[in-house]
């Protein structure tokens, strides 16, 4: 034992304060996060679009991927195979996702983007960018420095010894946001 205060879990060097600043850290981030979903659920509503949040992303993972096995995909949304495929068949109703058999191995099916589905990803980030980038250009410079800093240092975390499980490491990573 250093001597050092104990903090929640009996870790040395947290003390009341460090604890506060991180839970400070933690409120923002979701109140982040809730601003980043609001900005996109917008961004779905001005383009004229019906889909959901969740079919929203699944395009976008499907369109970041390229051609991918519904196994893969569920592994990427953090859903279950039937869960994966309810979804893709709602988007392929809409003419936003086709399925192909796979030339490798004709009893695999892979999925993939339609150039409408390609389209309406498209449209919606770079709607999201706008935004975004309003609300960037908003802040200070310092402000907007300390802010890639930390948001960098977040996103590094997520590959860290306690990083969540590699499908939700891999969609934070993949420069969509969703």
């Amino acid at each position: 034992m250093t001597g050092e205060p104990q903090g929640p879990g009996g870790r040395a060097g947290v003390t009341g304060h460090t604890q506060d600043t991180a839970d400070e850290v933690t409120a923002a981030v979701m109140a982040a996060a809730r601003l980043l979903v609001g900005l996109s659920a917008r961004a779905l509503a001005e383009v004229g679009s019906a889909l959901t949040l969740p079919q929203l992303r699944t395009l976008v993972v499907l369109d970041s991927s390229g051609p991918v096995k519904l196994a893969a995909l569920a592994a990427t949304l953090g859903v279950n195979a039937s869960t994966a495929m309810r979804m893709v068949d709602r988007l392929e109703a809409g003419g936003l996702v086709n399925r192909k058999v796979n030339p490798q191995n004709r009893r695999e099916v892979v999925l993939r983007t339609t150039d409408e589905g390609a389209g309406l990803v498209a449209t919606v980030l770079e709607h999201r960018h706008r935004e975004i980038a309003a609300l960037v250009d908003r802040l200070p410079v310092d402000v907007r420095s300390g802010l890639v800093v930390g948001l960098r240092a977040l996103t590094e975390a997520a590959d860290g010894p306690d990083a969540p499980a590699a499908a939700v490491r891999d969609v934070l990573m993949d420069g969509t946001g969703l």
